[in-house]
């Protein structure tokens, strides 16, 4: 069988496996995905085609293997680092599996012929993971200054019995000191805790339409932003002119709002994403 052959019937083992997966028939679907591999294994959609299923199956070790797979292949392939990601946050790698789902994410937005819904499947995978991550981290965290609280507690009331048993007769004066010093324990251990304590985003990151903090931000001509996904679908669907001011409005006119969405990042870092996402 000539090269051109083997090409061929790849694509209609590629094409089998879709068919089968879409008929939730996914062993069978790994299985022409498999063949076609065998045929012609430096094809990455191959790869992640049979990710898919793995995926589906719950097959995690597997996805894994042919995500890695894909990325060697192909190391701008959205769909390849998405998956990847998804395969490292189930092993809790969170640093890691992150890190997959904002190339993805990056790509995904750069892409010419991009998916505006595998962008914000990947941008809502992304959000979970970064929560599940500063969860991580938080759980951690409060226990360290629970631990960390109880030590001092225990330390302060040693200290002062010590004082009440050298110094008799001045019971009423250590008494007092005592109180006030575990009240201000308290206060700072509450401050310190804080920064692990769920936080509404501001209004001004947020799209004006979805109400969700924003992704992608562009300003119109009459400066108002708007996630770009959404706006362009008004544009399309409603009508060439802002939703808002109702100005006559082009998707050519849309900029992007770098200072928005460097704000945006700014905040998401300081607070560790502790917030919740609608997902």
């Amino acid at each position: 069988m000539g090269p051109d052959a083997v090409a061929i019937q790849a694509e209609r083992l590629k094409s089998d496996g879709n068919d089968y997966f879409k008929r939730n028939r996914f062993g069978a679907a790994i299985d022409a995905y498999t063949e076609a591999i065998t045929l012609c294994p430096s094809v990455p959609v191959y790869w992640t085609n049979r990710a898919l299923c793995h995926l589906k199956r719950n097959d995690w070790t597997r996805l894994e293997e042919d995500s890695r797979k894909a990325l060697e292949l192909d190391y701008k392939s959205v769909k390849a680092h998405y998956l990847m990601g998804l395969a490292l946050l189930r092993k809790a790698e969170y640093t890691e599996g992150i890190k997959q789902l904002e190339r993805a994410l990056d790509l995904g937005r750069g892409a010419e012929h991009g998916s505006s819904y595998m962008v914000e499947t990947i941008w809502q995978e992304l959000a979970k993971a970064k929560y599940l991550e500063w969860e991580h981290a938080s759980t951690k965290r409060s226990w360290d200054l629970q631990s960390l609280k109880v030590t001092c507690e225990v330390a302060l009331k040693e200290r002062h019995s010590k004082e009440y048993i050298l110094s008799e007769g001045f019971v009423d004066e250590l008494e007092r000191p005592q109180a006030e010093c575990l009240d201000l324990l308290q206060h700072v251990f509450e401050k310190a805790a804080a920064a692990d304590t769920p936080t509404e985003v501001p209004d001004y990151l947020c799209c004006k339409i979805t109400l969700d903090i924003f992704r992608d931000p562009v300003i119109t001509p009459s400066g108002v932003t708007y996630e770009r996904a959404v706006i362009l679908e008004h544009l399309q669907k409603v009508g060439k002119f802002d939703p808002i001011t109702h100005e006559p409005l082009n998707a050519s006119q849309l900029i992007p709002n770098l200072a928005i969405k460097a704000a945006v990042q700014a905040y998401l870092d300081e607070h560790g994403w502790a917030y919740k996402v609608c997902w």
